[in-house]
């Protein structure tokens, strides 16, 4: 169990799951944390650094979508995996109040509620991957596995290709 000196929930959830997870801290200072910028930062191909995105559909219902940082998602697909007529992104300033998170620190562990949570099925070719840990500036890389064991969440092809 990795353990470190910044203890986000993220963190701390991880190791009550006992969930292994390397944290990995990056500099902000630069200004530079879009999904390439943190990649190199951290020494991680770009296709295993994954975002995590928020959306809603007409009914109000969240859904959390984790897909690689350099993918788009793909609104059609991800309506259709979660059951939705449509489905588009949160507003920015919904963020904080619906997750916990902030933009570009948004986590799909420990969010305020347990929303339905997809992650893209690329993330299973890798033994692990990164996602936020929950405020700019960190990441954990952790077993994609055991990242949907812990959530909840379902494989599925929700990208645009």
């Amino acid at each position: 169990m990795a353990k470190h000196g910044v203890k986000t929930n993220v963190l701390r959830l991880l190791e009550l799951a006992n969930v292994d997870y390397t944290p990995c801290e990056y500099d902000v200072a630069d200004g530079l944390i879009d999904a390439r910028s943190i990649a190199a930062k951290i020494g991680l191909p770009f296709e295993q650094c994954f975002k995590t995105l928020v959306t809603i559909n007409p009914q109000k219902e969240h859904f959390v979508f984790v897909v690689p940082a350099t993918s788009e998602l793909d609104l059609k697909k991800a309506a259709r995996i979660s059951g939705s007529k449509s489905i588009e992104m949160i507003p920015l300033k919904e963020l904080l109040p619906t997750t916990g998170y902030i933009h570009g620190g948004c986590s799909p562990v420990g969010m305020k509620k347990a929303f339905p949570t997809f992650i893209e099925e690329s993330a299973q070719l890798f033994d692990e991957i990164s996602v936020s840990g929950g405020k700019v500036g960190l990441v954990v890389r952790l077993n994609p596995e055991k990242l949907a064991a812990m959530i909840g969440a379902q494989f599925a092809d929700v990208v645009v290709l």
